[in-house]
């Protein structure tokens, strides 16, 4: 490795690799140090790791991780990024019981919508890709499942923006109750979890659910329930934002401009 950099401390470990925190001896700069896992010598850099470099390289904005530096040596690949005190979860679990201000909520979700300078920033992009129209065939194995939109848990391979904005109502759902909205264990208990919450689809909710791949017609029938029942925390402008970000229908979902729109942001402060 660069001796440039000391590694102090393992702060993670994900499925791509171990994060260190370590010192840049020039400057005297904590830095955060990616490892990348190369499978083997035949085999190159990941796919995943190219990716995210050129995303990073591409993406330079106060809500983004910044990547200071690439070291490629001994058949080792880190990637040298700022480093970040917290993750968002831990923040929440040092709050104690009472868990975020409503105040911290509506500035987190503000930022989480738009470019603004901020606390919270994006730091993986190992799933990240950039997209286009027409959209592209991709994969359903993306975003942690407790945040994953109902289109991809039932086999849509065609997803876009829509997919996001449902993970950050999840997001905003938690910040708002310190718990998870939909705390599934596997795929379909995931999916029978949204329902029992927001009521099972159907074609006058989501036109063309029942052509999805993984869609059954023997799914159970809930009925929805008051989203201010089990967020009583949450004001009233709060719940139908966050509705409307849960909607079913990813065309009709809350789009991230639309959002900054909305009556919940009207007194957001930082």
């Amino acid at each position: 490795m660069d001796e440039r950099y000391q590694k102090m401390d393992k702060v993670g470990e994900g499925t791509y690799g171990v994060v260190y925190k370590a010192k840049d001896t020039k400057t005297g700069t904590i830095v955060a140090m990616k490892k990348i896992r190369l499978e083997g010598d035949d085999d190159g850099v990941p796919s995943t790791a190219i990716r995210e470099i050129s995303i990073l390289k591409e993406l330079q904005h106060e809500n983004i991780v910044k990547l200071l530096d690439i070291i490629h040596s001994d058949a080792k690949l880190y990637l040298v990024c700022e480093f970040l005190d917290l993750d968002l979860k831990k923040y929440m679990d040092t709050t104690g019981p009472q868990g975020l201000m409503p105040a911290q909520v509506k500035s987190y979700m503000h930022q989480l919508v738009k470019d603004r300078n901020g606390l919270l920033k994006i730091a993986d992009f190992g799933l990240g890709r950039a997209f286009g129209v027409p959209l592209r065939i991709y994969t359903h194995e993306v975003v942690t499942l407790w945040y994953r939109a109902p289109e991809i848990l039932m086999g849509s391979r065609h997803y876009s923006i829509g997919m996001d904005m449902w993970s950050i109502g999840c997001i905003f759902a938690e910040m708002a109750s310190k718990r998870p909205l939909f705390p599934g264990d596997s795929e379909i208990d995931e999916i029978f979890k949204i329902f029992r919450i927001l009521g099972t689809p159907t074609e006058e909710n989501w036109p063309s659910v029942t052509t999805l791949p993984d869609y059954k017609p023997s799914f159970p029938k809930w009925q929805p329930q008051n989203l201010k029942d089990l967020l009583p925390k949450l004001c009233e402008d709060g719940i139908d934002l966050l509705q409307k970000m849960l909607i079913y229908d990813p065309a009709h979902r809350i789009t991230a401009k639309q959002a900054l729109l909305h009556p919940y942001f009207k007194d957001v402060q930082y």
